[in-house]
């Protein structure tokens, strides 16, 4: 039995803050206050480690899992002119 290669998307979007709700909300298409739901609730992971403080803030390199949603490797974060930050993240289900 042959295993499919995970499916991956390359995407960059603008935040506010680096705050995990408003991050992991642009990277998996969810709303943000689902997001805090879930991070509250225990079934988001940054690194392998439960978090759940919405307000945690994501680094470079983290991986950020939801399970049955996928995972999101925050892979650069660039500050804008307007005090603001571009991230560049990588899905993969």
């Amino acid at each position: 039995m042959a295993i499919a290669p995970p499916q991956t998307k390359h995407l960059t979007t603008v935040e506010a803050s680096l705050r995990l709700d408003a991050v992991a909300s642009a990277g998996f298409g969810l709303s943000r206050s689902k997001i805090s739901e879930w991070i509250s609730s225990g079934m988001v992971r940054v690194n392998w480690h439960v978090v759940q403080h919405p307000r945690y803030a994501v680094k470079v390199n983290d991986l950020i899992t939801i399970r049955g949603k996928g995972r999101l490797v925050i892979q650069e974060i660039q500050t804008t002119k307007k005090n603001r930050y571009r991230l560049e993240m990588e899905r993969s289900r």
